[in-house]
């Protein structure tokens, strides 16, 4: 045994120890705390207000402009209800650092000197893609760009980024990340997740929690936060494919596909979990003691608090009709295994009704002393009792440089070149473009939503420093070679944001007169039930646009702005290039010109299938059954598997050639594992990034049929033109396992395909 392997023994055991002993502190300190607590005391800990309530108003719904807090209103809720935490801006507004800092060290001070048993506050907000409500911070691409970037170092520094900025507003509970798969391009919030695939989504999933609470999880450092997995559990697939309605998962989806991240990241020891808003096989989620007990804290054995998601208790009694009354909502979802509530208005009603339901032995106290015991430990996990709040002042980096280019990089790594015909890009910059579009001159359209406000349309208020595509374009090449008419702009009409003509027939005229059309189609920003939709295709203005645009024979650009692939295939076969921007934040506009110019090689893949026509809409992961064919004039081909474009599909401006595929063995048992290796070269003339992705294919299983591919694990690399290197993976028997419907991982016999781009080897489990 060498000198240096005893002392990696002694270093292992004694950080070991450390740890043991510090959650042992911390356990003590939580029952020590809870024995001296009141049950009001207690209750006052699972109940979670919106901060308009304590704000000057004429109601509890909305505040004052400026804001400020009604020290009464204030005093009501710590000192009479004992409310142990607060949640979101005021007003649906972002807050400078200052503010936030004033506000909550107003209510941490109320709040200490009400309570002779002091226990301080948890402020809890969306920061989602940066610090969302706080004004002047770094806003990052939305996780579904951040995924296509396929660079897991980036998603964990610009976590860590919002984690600074989010402790430099005093807050220190973030509502991050987004685990729930985006499955369905019609759903809503499809673009706050990471894209279709449990195993992305799992290795970015740990990464941002890395990020937010430090590899270590020790978010008692003032620079990390909590973090909140949402939404426990399959959230996004629902059937109508519009928001909070009902799913229908068996089980061996749920454990299959939706449960994989969620288990990853409790494993990198995630602090919090928000509940999914819906119902899933008929029950709802926040009533379901199956998936909050049983599975998330007895099977996975999830040790954190458990909150609800807005409003979501009441739901069960006013929206899904399983409870008759509010007192027997709160009764189902706290007896489910709900820790907080997110009120987040009426909370008297809340605390009345527990406070009774105790007294009357319909929940017991040992269920509130379990709620309120893992509230307490991550209160003193995040040092709060130390320091309740933190100081602006201590965070000289906030909004910096720095920050900034980090911003920067992520949407450069994410935008994804989908099309790019005879090589028309990158363009030359002595060339006369036309921008045009409902997206070429909004910054509220490359944020989305959860910026600056919850719908995105404060957007414009707080993001005028940033660039536009038009002024990222302008800048790029200069103002005189640059013509720019909207051609379509959108308005609002009632609730919703719809699409007019704007100077339509000008940006026709101007088309003449240039050498290429920028044309910027997409989305307005939304977000949860104001982003439901019926018609997936791009709306009939921008259609029109398009096609008007390419029948004048000038080359079309298609930059694609939006959360959810938006149909295009009425006229995509007549344009040129098309590059997928997603929603890449405050920078996507400058990342988007350098690429269109050539200063940067785009490097992002697609995180999903992009679906040619509404009832297409199968992922790439999918049976295969869903691409049977026929002899001709037997089937419509149309109606068989074609998506628009492929998960992982992205193009380069350079050329990478993968090839010498080796597996070191093509038997293994169950217990085994194969180590893999291929080369690729750079045959190009410019430097760029290449994603390697690993994908297996059981060819047969025993009772379940097979998906017919899976994504097993990816690298990303950068090579000089010319350059060749080799890249190395290991995959086990156990990866390959799937789950029967009794549950069970199921490791089966038998042959396997593995697939890296085209190359294709062939191994088998052997008993």
């Amino acid at each position: 045994m060498t000198k240096s392997y005893i002392l990696s023994l002694v270093i292992l055991f004694a950080t070991a120890a450390t740890s043991f002993g510090q959650e042992k502190d911390v356990s003590d300190k939580v029952e020590k705390l809870l024995s001296k607590m009141s049950l009001k005391e207690k209750v006052g800990q699972m109940t979670q207000v919106t901060l308009d309530v304590i704000g000057e108003g004429e109601n509890r719904y909305s505040s004052f402009e400026p804001f400020n807090l009604d020290r009464e209103l204030v005093r009501k809720a710590v000192s009479e209800y004992k409310v142990g935490s607060f949640l979101n801006t005021a007003n649906n507004r972002a807050l400078t650092r200052q503010k936030w800092y004033e506000v909550i060290n107003e209510i941490q001070d109320i709040n200490k000197a009400e309570n002779e048993l002091y226990i301080p506050i948890i402020y809890g907000v969306d920061q989602i893609h940066g610090a969302t409500y706080t004004a002047g911070a770094t806003m990052f691409p939305q996780q579904i760009a951040q995924a296509a970037s396929r660079n897991p170092e980036l998603v964990e520094k610009g976590a860590a980024i919002t984690a600074y900025e989010t402790r430099a507003s005093g807050i220190s509970w973030n509502f991050s990340p987004v685990l729930d798969l985006g499955m369905d391009p019609r759903f809503s919030r499809m673009w706050e997740s990471f894209g279709e695939d449990p195993y992305l989504t799992s290795v970015l999933g740990v990464a941002m929690i890395n990020g937010y609470e430090g590899k270590d999880n020790n978010i008692g450092n003032p620079e990390h936060l909590a973090s909140t997995l949402k939404h426990f559990l399959g959230y996004h697939a629902v059937t109508s494919g519009k928001d909070r309605t009902p799913s229908y998962i068996p089980e061996d989806a749920l454990r299959e596909y939706h449960l994989p991240p969620f288990k990853a990241a409790i494993e990198a020891g995630a602090h919090t979990i928000m509940v999914n808003s819906g119902i899933i096989n008929g029950v709802p989620v926040h009533a379901n003691y199956d998936l909050l007990t049983n599975l998330l804290k007895e099977e996975l054995g999830f040790e954190g608090l458990v909150v609800t998601d807005w409003a979501d208790i009441e739901n069960l009694h006013r929206r899904d009709r399983v409870a008759s009354s509010d007192r027997e909502a709160i009764k189902m979802a706290i007896n489910a295994g709900v820790d907080m509530s997110m009120v987040p208005y009426e909370y008297e009603r809340f605390f009345d009704n527990l406070v009774d339901l105790v007294k009357d032995g319909e929940v017991k106290e040992e269920r509130i002393n379990d709620a309120v015991r893992r509230i307490l430990k991550v209160k003193f996990a995040l040092n709060l009792f130390e320091t309740p709040v933190t100081h602006y002042k201590n965070y000289p980096k906030f909004g910096s440089e720095e920050f900034e280019q980090a911003a920067y990089d992520m949407a450069a790594e994410s935008i994804t070149l989908l099309k790019n015909k005879e090589e028309v890009l990158p363009l030359d910059k002595n060339s006369k473009v036309l921008v045009t579009g409902p997206n070429a001159n909004s910054m509220r359209t490359l944020n989305g939503a959860w910026t600056y406000s919850w719908q995105g349309e404060k957007t414009e208020e707080f993001a005028t420093q940033y660039n536009t595509i038009l002024e990222a374009v302008q800048n790029e090449i200069g103002k005189d070679k640059v013509a720019y008419f909207p051609g379509v702009n959108y308005v609002m009409d009632g609730n919703y944001y719809e699409d007019e003509k704007d100077q339509f027939k000008e940006a026709i005229a101007a088309a003449q007169e240039v050498d290429y059309i920028l044309l910027c189609v997409g989305e307005n920003s939304y977000t949860e039930k104001p982003g439901d939709l019926n018609d997936l295709y791009l709306s009939d203005n921008q259609t029109e646009l398009a096609k008007e645009l390419a029948a004048t024979g000038k080359p079309v650009i298609l930059i694609l702005n939006e959360g959810r692939p938006r149909i295009i295939s009425k006229f995509e076969q007549n344009v040129n290039g098309i590059i997928q921007t997603y929603l890449p934040g405050n920078y996507g506009g400058d990342a988007l010109a350098d690429i269109l110019f050539g200063d940067v090689n785009p490097s992002g893949k697609l995180p999903y299938n992009y679906p040619r026509y509404p009832n297409a809409l199968i992922p790439y992961i999918h049976k295969p059954s869903e691409e049977q064919t026929a002899a001709e004039g037997v089937y419509n081909y149309e109606a068989d598997y074609n998506p628009q474009f492929s998960f992982g599909d992205g193009l380069s401006y350079t050329h990478f050639e993968v090839k010498d595929l080796e597996l070191d063995k093509t038997s293994i048992n169950k217990t085994g594992k194969i180590n893999i290796k291929v080369q690729i070269t750079n045959k190009g003339k410019r430097k760029g990034k290449e994603v390697i992705e690993v994908y297996t294919s059981d060819l047969y299983a025993t009772g379940i049929t097979p998906d017919v591919k899976r994504l097993r694990m990816f690298t990303k690399l950068e090579l000089n033109p010319g350059e060749t290197k080799t890249v190395s993976f290991t995959i086990k028997a156990e990866d390959l396992a799937y789950f029967n419907k009794n549950r069970e991982p199921i490791i089966e016999p038998g042959e396997f395909e593995l697939m890296i781009k085209d190359l294709k080897q062939t191994f088998k489990i052997v008993e």
